[in-house]
């Protein structure tokens, strides 16, 4: 095993995704199935280990998303939150905490950043010149400004960032900007703000970046940060750090502390409150478990670790550095192991196009495919380059791998162990060799296939440790391409009719492999891994050093799954996918995209939004059997275990009615208390989870699948006819 350098324990932190949509593929393949692999991995190694992560809930797309539906940024933040924590936890990504920025103790953690530098004297004071638009009233955010890029001539770059070349810009260097507010020319005034002086932390950063030292002691080394992360942070300092304003005009933040003059109305920039989101969310789990939080961000022991897509790459390695080292007492990262972008079908993943695939309606669509999608991600991972998902990539990678290779060595090793052995691990002749029966010309020894499969489970583990992923999953279907060699050199299944002894030898081996895979299958698929340990029945992984444990058996001869264990029944772990799934995938990613395109060609042009098809032709006596009525929305619940289901009850005029309504991705219960609506009343009841609903509400539906309340006006009384 190599000679390597083992911290006291490690902080982990996953990029914090911005609560204004949900988790789509190039998400995962950014910053969370990295990150937590790598933390599984660990936590098996018996280390250390706090995976922190959360939702970003400011900044200014947040508010664009909110102002775009005509609701509160907080109704936003509250909406995809949650559905971002359910899209991580049904996929598999192990946080110990998943916090949100809204909370309290974020606040206070992030204001008292902000004060303590204040105190320290370390930010400037400056007064520039910033776009205003003058029609709503505001100065304009970054990403509320529009124009022609100055390095590739894209025409809807925004403020910060080029999203085409990806260039990182000032609102003042686009050509013709606009308000995206109100697509006006916007005019410049004068504002204040608190900046940092990156420019007087130049030399130390770059000390640090290239060479990983800090204050004539080594950092972390500099071999090991990604080439296209210490590139782009170079870049930057070469072309000489500016100051960086830390706080904005915005009407939804984090308050700058009310006690520092000329405050009112100034709020946090993202880039100052949402990594401090890193250690409120240590702070509240600390706070929850009863732990010392200091710990993981001020010992020296501690391994601080950021996994994040490449756009974030100077915010992690020069702006929150910068702000930690300032303040003082706070360790630096050791890596900040940034991935490449994800692209989808040959195209570059644009959620504002509709090219992109939701996390969400992956799992409703394909249930138990979780780690197969997984798989695709982590074998595509763009660990240094940029990468790419297509479904037919997606099927193949299923079909010709997990089925072929992984799925059918472990379906021949329980068929044949329960056919031939009652499914109990046989003993052996350890000094027996087994040669094959003619498809093989070397001798197999069991004890050469067992130290082979520590030398593969070591390069595994240093694979995970230096970031390599893709390279570690190699090694997972290299042992299980080697265990299937040994059954197919060997055909047990012949074998056993002249050569029983040695049968028993082929069939322990091949359990003791697949032992290995249910325990190193955890970090990269682990729906698949408690699959595999039930059928093997072996005790589920704790994550609490079990792969120490393995690897000293290994190394001491000892068996990894002891003769005489009783496994399971054979039970398949994942089962071919036809080409009709593909077919459906993709003409349904056409299909928004299409829809998306004609969506925002008209929203330019005209004031409607495209038309949908109609159902087919009614007469007006089918339409006279409708009886429609107004009622007022009096109560609203959540119905337990029904993601988009609503429990309602209304005030009809005469009764108090229940329904049971589809709305509650769209709608929190509390916001649409006295709703006036139109329902159905003459719907014929039935039990909706339980629930006997009464009736329908109507709502009006756009082509992106927006839901609004069809609503005569307050000034109806509940119980009218609606005619």
């Amino acid at each position: 095993m190599e000679d390597i350098y083992f911290p006291d324990r490690y902080l982990i932190t996953s990029a914090l995704p911005y609560a204004n949509g949900p988790l789509h593929l190039g998400h995962l393949a950014g910053a969370y199935l990295s990150a937590d692999a790598y933390a599984r991995f660990q936590r098996l190694m018996g280390k250390d280990i706090l995976y922190v992560c959360g939702s970003d809930e400011y900044g200014a797309a947040i508010s664009m998303k909110a102002r775009q539906e005509n609701v509160r940024p907080i109704d936003i933040v509250d909406k995809y939150h949650e559905q971002i924590k359910e899209s991580f936890d049904r996929i598999g990504v192990k946080f110990d905490i998943y916090h949100r920025t809204t909370a309290d103790i974020h606040a206070e953690t992030s204001q008292g950043f902000f004060r303590d530098l204040y105190k320290k004297g370390e930010f400037e004071e400056l007064t520039t010149e910033q776009y205003f638009d003058e029609e709503a009233g505001v100065f304009l955010a970054d990403r509320y400004i529009k124009g022609t890029c100055p390095k590739c001539g894209y025409p809807e770059a925004y403020g910060d960032q080029c999203e085409s070349c990806g260039a990182s810009l000032s609102a003042q260097e686009l050509i013709d900007p606009v308000s995206v507010l109100t697509n006006s020319a916007p005019t410049l005034r004068s504002t204040t703000h608190w900046y940092l002086p990156l420019d007087k932390n130049e030399e130390w950063l770059r000390e640090w970046i290239q060479h990983g030292v800090l204050e004539g002691q080594k950092q972390h080394d500099p071999d090991l940060w990604k080439n296209h992360v210490v590139g782009q942070c170079m870049s930057w300092i070469d072309q000489g750090l500016q100051p960086r304003s830390m706080t904005r005009d915005l009407d939804w933040g984090v308050n700058v502390p009310e006690e520092i003059p000329g405050s009112k109305g100034k709020k946090l920039y993202v880039w100052m409150d949402a990594p401090i989101g890193y250690i409120s969310a240590t702070r509240q789990w600390a706070k929850d478990h009863g732990a010392d939080w200091e710990k993981y961000w001020k010992d020296k022991g501690t391994e601080l670790i950021h996994f994040i897509g490449k756009d974030n790459i100077v915010f992690h390695c020069l702006i929150f550095p910068a702000i930690l080292k300032i303040h003082g007492d706070y360790i630096l990262p050791k890596n900040v192991p940034a991935n490449q972008f994800l692209n989808l079908e040959g195209q570059k993943l644009s959620t504002s196009k509709g090219w992109a695939v939701w996390v969400h309606e992956y799992l409703d669509e394909l249930p138990g495919k979780e780690d197969v999608l997984r798989y695709v991600l982590y074998k595509n991972m763009p660990e240094q380059r940029d990468a790419e998902f297509t479904w037919k990539g997606w099927q193949e990678a299923n079909n010709n791998e997990l089925v072929n290779n992984l799925g059918n060595f472990i379906n021949r090793v329980v068929v044949l162990t329960n056919k031939y052995y009652d499914g109990v691990v046989p003993s052996f002749d350890p000094d027996l060799e087994f040669t094959g029966s003619g498809n093989s010309d070397m001798p197999i020894w069991h004890d050469t296939e067992m130290l082979d499969l520590f030398d593969r489970l070591d390069a595994y583990g240093n694979a995970i440790r230096k970031y390599e992923f893709r390279s570690a999953l190699r090694t997972i279907m290299e042992i299980s391409s080697a265990g299937n060699i040994i059954l197919q050199a060997n055909e047990p299944w012949k074998l056993i009719k002249e050569d029983e002894e040695t049968v028993k030898a082929v069939m322990n081996c091949s359990l003791q492999y697949a032992a290995a895979l249910s325990m190193i299958l955890d970090p990269f698929l682990p729906f698949t891994s408690s699959k595999l340990r039930k059928i093997l029945r072996l005790p589920a992984l704790k994550g609490e050093g079990e792969l120490v444990e393995m690897m000293g058996a290994l190394a001491e001869g000892e068996a990894l799954i002891p003769e005489g264990h009783q496994i399971g029944d054979p039970i398949h772990l994942f089962e071919r996918i036809g080409d009709e799934v593909v077919e459906e995938q993709v003409e349904k990613l056409k299909s928004r995209a299409a829809s998306k395109s004609e969506t925002d060609q008209i929203e330019v042009n005209e004031p409607s939004q495209p038309a949908l098809p109609q159902k087919p032709e009614i007469t007006f006596d089918d339409f006279q059997k409708l009886d429609l009525r107004v009622a007022k929305i009096i109560e609203a619940s959540r119905i337990e275990k029904a993601d988009k289901l609503l429990k309602i009850s209304l005030d009809t005029g005469g009764e108090i009615r229940t329904v049971v309504s589809g709305i509650a991705q769209q709608y929190d219960p509390e916001a649409i208390i006295g709703q006036q609506v139109v329902y159905v009343s003459n719907l014929a009841p039935r039990k909706l989870r339980g629930v006997l609903s009464q009736g329908m509400i109507l709502m009006a539906e756009d082509s992106q699948g927006k839901l609004a309340f069809v609503s005569p006006g307050n000034d109806i009384s509940p119980g009218s006819i609606v005619r």
